[in-house]
């Protein structure tokens, strides 16, 4: 069971880019959320995922002496989850969704590029705590930072588009 759990039902197996196929199974089952529950939902699920994953995270570092294997992609779902609780972090109905005047759909796709980027070049905190952090810390600190960079990212620039379009 732990390790379908950390290989977000393995698809962390992935022999390609595993990281960004565990973001993209990871961006509709938060969308799912946020359509028919909430953004706080998806937040506090986040929190849980995160918090378990450090303790299963620690646990198989001890078992086979790895940090950080590319095969672990759990931290890619807290981290994406993060992203969108903050952004687009509202709620709309099923048909909905693909509406792009809401804002939904756009900043749920901003917030995966997003992420993706600050996971992969690891700039300024979250590299440090890559490096730094031991253990699940390490594994999930710096794809948790990533999240809420890529969602405050994704916030900003969404915000920035609707201001352009009054003054146009």
């Amino acid at each position: 069971m732990n390790w379908f759990f950390l290989t977000l039902g393995y698809s962390g197996l992935s022999p390609k880019a595993p990281g960004t196929v565990g973001t993209l199974v990871s961006l509709p089952l938060g969308m799912f959320i946020l359509v028919y529950l909430d953004s706080m939902t998806l937040f506090l699920a986040a929190m849980l995922i995160s918090i378990i994953a450090i303790k299963v995270i620690n646990k198989y570092e001890e078992e086979t002496g790895i940090h950080d294997s590319q095969k672990i992609v759990i931290d890619e779902l807290a981290g994406m989850w993060f992203a969108l609780s903050v952004a687009p972090a509202m709620s709309v109905a099923p048909q909905e969704v693909f509406q792009l005047e809401n804002g939904f759909l756009i900043q749920s796709l901003l917030s995966f590029v997003l992420f993706r980027f600050f996971d992969i070049t690891k700039p300024s905190l979250i590299g440090r705590i890559d490096r730094e952090a031991p253990g699940g810390v390490g594994v999930m600190g710096d794809d948790i930072l990533a999240g809420f960079a890529a969602g405050i990212s994704s916030a900003g620039l969404w915000q920035g588009y609707l201001k352009l379009q009054t003054l146009f």
